[in-house]
């Protein structure tokens, strides 16, 4: 039996490491997981020793703000490897906390296994250099991902991009547009806030401001928001009675949901990518606390800020950042992928492009092959 110690921060990453707890129980029944994640991870079979519902924050300065509350949960567990054991500890994502975490780990001669590794293209060097001198192996999504890190003299191997196994349609359109109570013959708007609350306090009111504006102009347009699990609905409806403009929450079958939907209003963040996968043209806006940007601009030396345009290397859909987010300018943008099918059809185009970058099916099963190899060298090779 192996023991997993999995980490990650934030929902996306719970539901990538939901898919790869799955993966791991199918390869080896009797793995002992554990560690920090959500619900998705828990319904997977991942003893969670701390629930991160209300852990989302973003941005250097958010941080700073938190960094009391997010070193108690570093010591924390750390104490839980010490008392478990575990023969791997794999980090996902959510990169300024799970550094550190690795580092203890190797400090305890723990090895780790870095999957959704830090964005080393837009960070340098200097980033790749501290992975690789940390982790056992890193896990990479993409091709130029694992070309960086190996020239940094990490131990890579690539496994092609998870999204490509998950991102897909569970309904057939007639069955998803009677599952969600749309009218097939009416456009559907999709809000995609984000999953923190920090997200949605700052982002959601300029996406409702908008959605009015285009109701105005596309009166019959049906507005949907799928709420994360990290989310209070009260929070939501409270934001959302200071609008007039009727939109309708979901809970699940968010692919279903974006194969239905003509065009999406998205926070920068993996979305966006499960947006591109689903062939959804989006409007992708990020805003964060002044300083941060400002410490952004100066660290990150790359001209686009969402995955879609990075992975492509040009702006493909739309981006607005800070200043521009506002509900004029989103509006504009959305009703121009609406109304204008020239603008609409270049972007699909576009979006192929992109998932054929993505590589083949099989990532998290790759991943899961990776996690079980370090464990049973670490375990001397006894399941």
């Amino acid at each position: 039996m192996y023991k997993i110690m999995i980490s990650v921060g934030e929902a996306s990453g719970d539901l990538h490491g939901a898919s790869v707890a799955n993966a791991l129980k199918l390869a080896c029944p009797d793995s002992k997981l554990f560690g920090m994640g959500g619900q998705a991870m828990r319904q997977a079979g991942v003893d969670i020793v701390y629930d991160i519902a209300d852990l989302g924050v973003i941005g250097i300065v958010e941080v700073v703000k938190n960094l009391p509350r997010l070193f108690k949960l570093r010591d924390m567990l750390a104490e839980v490897m010490e008392r478990e054991k575990p023969d791997v500890l794999v980090v996902i994502d959510y990169p300024g906390f799970n550094m550190r975490l690795a580092k203890i780990a190797k400090k305890k001669g723990i090895p780790v296994v870095s999957y959704i590794s830090p964005s080393i293209w837009a960070w340098g060097k200097g980033r790749a250099k501290e992975v690789a001198e940390t982790v056992e192996t890193v896990a990479a999504i993409f091709p130029f991902e694992a070309e960086a890190y190996r020239a940094a003299g990490a131990h890579v191997t690539y496994v092609g991009h998870p999204l490509v196994d998950i991102v897909k349609p569970t309904m057939k359109k007639d069955q998803a547009y009677r599952h969600f109570g749309a009218d097939s013959t009416k456009p559907v708007l999709l809000l995609m806030p984000g999953s923190r609350q920090q997200e949605i306090l700052s982002l959601l009111p300029d996406m409702l401001g908008a959605a009015e504006k285009i109701v105005t102009k596309v009166p019959d347009c049906q507005i949907f928001l799928p709420v994360a699990s990290t989310i209070s609905r009260e929070m939501l409806h409270n934001i959302l009675g200071n609008y007039k403009v009727s939109v309708k929450l979901t809970d699940g079958n968010n692919y279903d949901l974006m194969n239905i939907a003509d065009v999406g209003i998205a926070a920068s963040g993996t979305v966006t990518l499960e947006a591109a996968l689903m062939h959804l043209p989006t409007v992708i806006i990020y805003r964060v606390a002044a300083m941060t940007y400002l410490l952004g601009k100066f660290l990150v030396k790359i001209p686009h800020i969402s995955l879609p345009n990075i992975i492509a290397g040009r702006e493909i859909v739309p981006e607005l950042l800070q200043g521009e987010v506002n509900p004029d300018a989103i509006a504009r943008h959305t009703l121009e992928i609406l109304l204008n099918k020239g603008i609409r059809n270049e972007m699909l185009d576009e979006l192929h492009q992109v998932n054929q970058k993505l590589g083949e099916c099989g990532a998290v099963r790759r991943v899961a092959d990776v996690i079980l190899s370090v464990a049973a060298k670490r375990s001397g090779g006894n399941a």
